[in-house]
């Protein structure tokens, strides 16, 4: 690659759908008023950005950049930035996601220089590095949205005698694995499904029980589990694909006279089962400006500051770098078609 001049940085661009991604040199922007400009140390790769790729997946236009989840150093804040978390030199991770800017190339985390919200981003303990810190804001985001879809309450708090369950399919995802852990904080019982290699660590994570995926009975067996254990299930969260109805199965056993909730961060199929007293819902946050900028503040600058901050949530899952930098961009999101286990992928810059 070529010297990059003054006030310009290196970004992947994507210049139609299913083209690969291109290196060039774009001006460095300056922060509006309530925005971060962060210099980007470590970019986690996530299913949804090979898609974006490969399939033009909710890209409004091009040329684009894809990506959300960035860690790195702040170089400058807006106007209206004033608190303390967010001053030059600070170490952050944020949500760097284009798709709220109408694919302004400005944002989206493949680049190395990246504009963000300061309600999207949260300050690094010195104990999370940057690479630990990528795997961060997707993932909790994509877990709150979750909750905020079917109607959980960010104060929920039980207790062992409440006796509420909560499934989490798919628990060694990024995904997974962040919704199983706000789960536990809640005090729901968390029950999870993964390949059996990964399940003591989800366990330390958080959850009661592990049950692997691939076992031909595995709703039978969580249906009984939790009967054993005397809890009900009656909130799911769908952090894979494909199990949606797997999901829908498990909540008929416990929902009683109530409604059941499954949030689903995976695509529901066309032909989801409809169940009268299950209530599914697909991930997503407000939809409204004034209520997603609320949303996000609620998640990185209270929730997740403080749980980073306390040890109570840790980042998951485990890392494979991908080495090369930016400029492996392609590389990482070929490896990520085929499929990964238990693990996030991530660049360093």
């Amino acid at each position: 690659m070529s010297s990059i001049p003054t006030g310009h940085h290196l970004a992947a661009i994507l210049p139609s759908k299913g083209a690969r991604l291109e290196f060039t040199n774009v001006p460095t922007p300056t922060p509006g008023p309530n925005e971060l400009l962060i210099e980007v140390k470590s970019i986690a790769l996530n299913p949804v950005d090979w898609y974006q790729r490969d399939r033009g997946f909710l890209i409004t236009k091009y040329p684009a950049i894809l990506g959300s989840d960035v860690a790195g150093t702040i170089i400058s804040t807006g106007s209206s930035v004033t608190s303390e978390d967010f001053k030059p030199g600070t170490r952050v991770a944020a949500f760097a996601s284009g798709f709220y800017e109408n694919g302004n190339i400005e944002y989206g985390s493949f680049q190395t220089h990246v504009l963000v919200p300061a309600s999207a981003a949260v300050p690094l303990p010195d104990s999370i590095s940057f690479n630990e810190g990528s795997l961060l804001p997707m993932a909790v985001e994509t877990t709150w949205a979750g909750w905020y879809s079917i109607g959980l309450a960010r104060d929920t708090k039980y207790t062992a005698a409440d006796k509420k369950g909560l499934l989490v399919w798919g628990g060694a995802s990024s995904v997974g694995s962040a919704a199983l852990q706000v789960a536990k904080l809640m005090g729901f019982t968390v029950y999870t499904t993964a390949s059996e290699k990964h399940h003591e660590y989800l366990k330390k994570l958080g959850a009661t029980r592990a049950f692997d995926y691939k076992n031909e009975g595995v709703v039978e067996q969580i249906i009984k589990a939790a009967n054993e254990d005397g809890i009900a299930i009656q909130t799911a969260y769908n952090a894979a694909l494909g199990a949606s109805e797997q999901c829908i199965e498990v909540l008929k056993e416990f929902k009683g006279d109530g409604v059941a909730k499954l949030a689903s961060a995976a695509r529901l199929p066309d032909n989801c089962p409809k169940v009268d007293g299950i209530e599914i819902k697909f991930v997503a946050p407000p939809t409204d400006l004034e209520g997603r900028i609320e949303h996000f503040h609620f998640v990185f600058n209270i929730w997740l500051k403080e749980k980073l901050a306390t040890g109570e949530f840790v980042p998951s899952p485990k890392i494979q770098v991908i080495p090369g930098g930016l400029e492996a961009a392609n590389t990482g999101l070929d490896v990520l078609t085929k499929g990964v286990s238990g693990v996030k992928l991530v660049l360093e810059l």
